[in-house]
């Protein structure tokens, strides 16, 4: 399953960093599929709709830092346990159980957004 961040996020930043996807973005701020991986070009989400990688989406959250669950992998391939929760100074970083997914979707994600 993917992580989300709770709306009692206090907007340090501290998580943003430590993604290794990319998947983390400040209040308000757009998002792309190509920001801090190398998918470029058409890509396929896991609904099977299809976007521009390079493209920019519009934010998820206007409130506080938000993790897009399309490129989030739980850090699955590069860490051992997600590093957004590791760090968070609130514990604001928690699973998502309206995304839930195997160790091997999320792995498949991985080597999707790093190929």
């Amino acid at each position: 399953m993917a992580i989300k961040i709770t709306d009692v996020c206090i907007n340090c930043g501290a998580c943003e960093p430590e993604c290794p996807n990319g998947a983390i973005y400040a209040n308000g701020d757009n998002w792309k599929i190509s920001d801090k991986t190398t998918a470029h070009g058409t890509y396929t989400l896991t609904d099977g709709t299809t976007l521009d990688a390079d493209a920019s989406q519009p934010a998820v959250s206007n409130d506080y830092y938000y993790i897009v669950t399309e490129k989030c992998t739980e850090c699955k391939g590069f860490h051992d346990e997600p590093q957004c929760a590791s760090v968070c100074p609130v514990d604001c970083c928690v699973a998502d159980m309206d995304h839930v997914e195997t160790e091997e979707t999320l792995l498949k994600k991985k080597s999707l957004l790093h190929v």
